[in-house]
């Protein structure tokens, strides 16, 4: 199929120096002749499909062919959940985790005060969770905006979702550093074979590994973190703080907390663990949780976890093998009277918490890590995911 652009010329001073110094003979119109052939999609079962080429190849062309491009409208007025109002309040934050935008103080605010990173998420969410069974979802400019580690990260999220729930979208970029984390069923660049759809060697749902740098750290990290957990931002000095970082850019941070029991000797608790948003959907924060759990067990040490984040609780839930469900986990736990802390004695009121101890491998190799934080300013080591 061939699509022609054409547009009047509207001559004046400056067509005719280019008519003076270049050989152009057709000095009424100019033409664009876009070539692109995606009817094989229609003879396979497909889920993701990405037009790819340079700016002003013709992407946006294609894709216009395919259909109306999806747009959303977000109420400024609103937090960002409250604008998914055609699902009830517990499948819009599922809907947003999916999305990797798994951070709880950003559903509270509103679309204009997010980063790029997370509005393009949040639109993405709103586009694909909007659409009717069988619609197909296009997306113009996919992660232009955004940071190419983060473009890597959302386009794995959104893959996840979108096969899980046997969506389908198409969307056009620029970026061919994305094909690998978002693994598509096929490809069309308009530069390329005439436009032709190609079927992609890309292993669904596989993605590159990523390499964490794993450190002991000074409790004031936390700052870099703490807005975007969903309990008190207050630290505590007295606590291990575990810092992860790909390349040299923060991702994720775990901190580690004794916990006191006359029953359980040597026993501690995961207190906080956060993934900055632009990185979350890429299962970070679970890898990162065994890993430390894992190295602490090597030391003799039993590890539990409490939570009452749905992701985190309901992946535990399912993986028994490394992670064993306690007494308390699925029960609401009232806050006492006398309690003025909910650190203090673990409760969150009146909501359901997932409760469970490391069962998993022991990992050795990284006993230095659980030296006090004066033996471990300098050290520095490697966590593959």
């Amino acid at each position: 199929m061939k699509v022609t652009l054409k547009n009047s010329i509207k001559n004046d001073k400056y067509t005719e120096y280019v008519y003076d110094k270049f050989d152009i003979q057709n000095r009424e119109e100019t033409e664009v002749n876009i070539n692109f052939s995606l009817g094989e999609a229609k003879d396979f079962d497909w889920n993701i499909g990405v037009i790819y080429g340079s700016s002003g190849s013709g992407k946006t062309t294609i894709l216009k062919q395919m259909g109306k491009l999806s747009k959303s409208a977000f109420d400024s007025e609103k937090s960002l959940i409250s604008n998914f109002d055609w699902l009830e309040p517990s499948e819009a934050s599922r809907l947003l985790s999916s999305m990797g935008l798994s951070s709880v103080p950003t559903w509270l605010r509103p679309f204009h005060l997010l980063s790029n990173g997370e509005q393009f998420r949040a639109e993405l969410a709103y586009k694909i969770g909007i659409a009717k069974d069988n619609e197909v979802v296009l997306i113009d400019e996919f992660t232009s905006v955004v940071d190419r580690d983060v473009a890597k990260s959302m386009s794995f999220a959104i893959q996840k979702y979108i096969r899980k729930n046997n969506k389908r979208m198409i969307v056009a970029s620029c970026h061919y550093d994305i094909m690998e984390w978002l693994t598509p069923d096929w490809v069309c660049s308009p530069q390329k074979k005439g436009g032709a759809l190609e079927r992609s060697p890309l292993l669904r749902g596989s993605r590159p590994n990523i390499e964490l740098q794993v450190s002991r750290v000074e409790s004031n990290t936390w700052d870099l973190f703490k807005e975007h957990h969903y309990l008190t931002s207050k630290g505590n000095k007295a606590y291990a703080h575990y810092l992860f970082t790909w390349g040299d850019v923060p991702v994720a941070i775990n901190v580690i907390s004794p916990l006191p029991s006359a029953y359980i000797k040597r026993a501690f608790r995961e207190s906080r663990i956060v993934v900055l948003p632009d990185f979350q959907g890429l299962g970070i924060g679970l890898a990162v949780s065994k890993f430390t759990a894992s190295i602490y067990k090597n030391d003799g040490r039993r590890y539990y976890t409490k939570t009452i984040h749905p992701a985190l609780g309901e992946h535990r839930n399912l993986y028994t093998k490394d992670w064993r469900p306690t007494n308390d986990n699925g029960k609401v736990r009232k806050k006492r009277k006398k309690d003025t802390n909910y650190e203090s004695h673990w409760a969150h009121n009146s909501r359901i918490s997932y409760c469970h101890e490391y069962v998993g491998e022991a990992l050795d190799g990284y006993q230095n890590l659980i030296l006090p934080i004066k033996e471990m300013r300098n050290n520095n080591l490697k966590l593959e995911l």
